[in-house]
């Protein structure tokens, strides 16, 4: 199996470029309020947990280099939610709690589990394919 990209993975880049976009581009002149308050939470576990679990490959504390498994997408997704609905608005004055962000990060972070999935499972697919002759190599025999 290929490994995982962790920061060169496509749908890490893409969440990255998106946000990027949505939050220097768009919302300075867009008051839509899905794009302002929840679009960027969608793109949080696509974005951010390639970079962490690239961290903690790093350090040791990830022992594989397979796509996010289920489990550490629900355990990133319980840990960031309790830090910036419950924690952040207690200790940043401008920051207020909204459980539809939590609806947002655990719908990105379902999209994007099943996304990892699918790709590892036809990246594997593609591999276990026997090379195909050449005309060539054919018209030869």
């Amino acid at each position: 199996m290929k490994p995982f990209g962790y920061a060169r993975d496509a749908l890490c880049l893409g969440a990255m470029a998106l946000y990027a976009l949505n939050r220097w581009v768009v919302k300075p002149h867009v008051d839509a309020g899905f794009l302002h308050d929840h679009f960027n939470d969608l793109l949080l576990i696509p974005a951010a947990l390639p970079l962490v679990l690239g961290v903690q490959r790093l350090l040791k504390w990830r022992d594989h280099d397979s796509p996010p498994t289920a489990g550490e997408i629900a355990l990133h997704l319980v840990i960031w939610s309790m830090l910036c609905e419950v924690a952040g608005p207690r200790l940043v004055a401008h920051a207020t709690a909204d459980w539809r962000d939590v609806v947002a990060y655990a719908a990105g972070g379902l999209v994007a589990g099943l996304w990892w999935q699918c790709a590892g499972k036809v990246g594997a697919a593609r591999r276990a394919r026997p090379a195909l002759s050449s005309p060539v190599e054919t018209a030869d025999r």
